[in-house]
């Protein structure tokens, strides 16, 4: 029996290179190259994920690994045991400790949008071990 609630899925053995895009939650545990944009969706990046790709949705969940810029109109969380290297540009951000991040980090109003100047504000953080 099928869920209507439940989120497709991205198994840990399945490869994707070019874009992956879609209006249901995600939750991806393989390898994808390229572009993930599920707008305005839940993106959860699985444990056993190794994505090379700029993430973009809600709200983005990281547990797995990932090399690329990550945009949500809502939350990002970073949780244990993952690896991020790429910038956040987000209303809302969580990292949990051991959590390995290395970006720029840019929370505003806008982030849905493009910043409409040069002197759109930014913070630099890094989180590791």
């Amino acid at each position: 029996m099928a869920l209507d609630n439940a989120s497709a899925r991205i198994g840990k053995t399945i490869v994707i290179s070019g874009e992956v895009k879609g209006s249901e939650d995600l939750v991806l545990d393989g390898r994808v190259e390229g572009i993930v944009n599920l707008g305005e969706c839940r993106l959860t990046i699985g444990p056993n994920a190794n994505v090379a790709a700029d993430l973009t949705a809600r709200d983005v969940l990281i547990m797995g690994k990932v090399q690329g810029n990550v945009v949500a109109s809502g939350r990002v969380e970073l949780r244990a045991g993952c690896n991020l290297e790429g910038d956040i540009r987000a209303l809302r951000l969580a990292i949990e400790d051991n959590a390995m991040f290395r970006g720029k980090v840019d929370l505003t109003q806008g982030a849905s949008k493009s910043p409409e100047g040069a002197n759109a504000p930014h913070s630099s953080m890094t989180a590791q071990e």
